[in-house]
């Protein structure tokens, strides 16, 4: 990480405070590849806090020059015109992923907005602060394609996918996790949106031992699946997907859809596909979503790959 591109991360990361961004955002996108001696790091604007990620550790050195030049953002004019309120330091590739602010006010919670929609964030306890901005295009299908629909979120996380699909218009959701505190904060973030949650439903359980309940609020019109590329004892993703594509047949109404995606870099999305036709036949590929243009990456097959299948009548010969 030399002088050059430390430059180069803060001539991009101004432009971007130089157009007043709001809500949350990515500012800038090293992981994508496309700038020479920043692949490890990303600048976020989540509602005013600048947070800055390393995903992977610098040389003493490296730090703090790196340290220094992010701080000389705070004396520029854009940053006081865009209205940051802090910046902070995530070291991604250190036990715990801690966080530490340089400069402003640090709120461990924040709200932010994201196309209307409202989400809390939690800075600093954990890795992910609790909505993947790479996802923005995925959650905005979901909200124009769930009117009247019952729909099944896997791996729901803090279940951004279940208050677009609310948000949409969808009659029933079912959020399945592991993790109770994840789904805690769906609850939260559906509320934030003064949602009634009478139709919305959440389940800290193990999917592999949940396809009974699972099948019980069926059929579903849109399933969305959303793994972790590994997850230590209950998930990975080369060996277990193929588990969830094979159930979907039975799961989905007719001409019922879902969103399936992986965010394993190695994966590229014919893996998807080619795991659907061999496991769900009736499923037939539609389409791919976009990433949102911030993620911009070296090679498309790197980043998220958010597919569209479809159930029909029609198998695959």
């Amino acid at each position: 990480m030399d002088t050059n591109a430390t430059s180069s991360l803060t001539e991009h990361v101004i432009l971007k405070l130089d157009q007043q961004p709001k809500g949350a955002l990515r500012l800038f996108h090293g992981r994508g590849k496309c700038f020479p001696g920043l692949e490890h790091i990303t600048v976020d604007w989540l509602e005013g806090q600048v947070l800055v990620s390393l995903f992977k550790e610098p040389s003493s050195d490296e730090l703090d020059n790196l340290n220094k030049e992010i701080i000389n953002w705070t004396k520029k004019s854009e940053w006081t015109t865009c209205g940051a309120q802090s910046l902070l330091l995530q070291h991604r590739s250190r036990d715990r992923s801690p966080t530490e602010c340089l400069w402003g006010n640090y709120q461990e919670h924040q709200v932010v907005s994201e196309e209307g929609l409202l989400f809390q964030l939690d800075l600093g306890k954990n890795q992910n602060s609790g909505l993947f901005l790479d996802m923005r295009y995925g959650r905005r299908w979901v909200k124009e394609n769930s009117q009247d629909k019952r729909v099944l979120n896997l791996f729901a996380y803090t279940c951004g996918f279940s208050v677009a699909a609310i948000a949409g218009g969808a009659d029933f959701v079912v959020n399945l996790d592991m993790a109770k505190a994840v789904l805690s904060r769906g609850r939260e973030n559906h509320r934030l949106n003064k949602h009634d949650l009478t139709n919305v439903k959440f389940f800290a359980h193990d999917i592999f031992k949940s396809w009974g309940k699972i099948k019980k609020y069926g059929e579903y019109d849109l399933i969305i699946i959303d793994p972790p590329t590994f997850q230590r004892g209950s998930f990975a993703i080369t060996k277990d997907y193929q588990k969830i594509l094979r159930r979907l047949p039975e799961l989905l109404s007719e001409n019922g859809q879902v969103l399936a995606c992986v965010n394993d870099p190695t994966l590229p999305a014919q893996y998807l596909i080619d795991g659907m036709k061999e496991e769900a036949p009736s499923l037939t590929y539609q389409y791919r979503l976009n990433n949102p243009p911030e993620f911009q990456d070296i090679d498309v097959e790197s980043g998220l790959k958010a597919l569209i299948f479809q159930k029909t009548l029609t198998t695959y010969n």
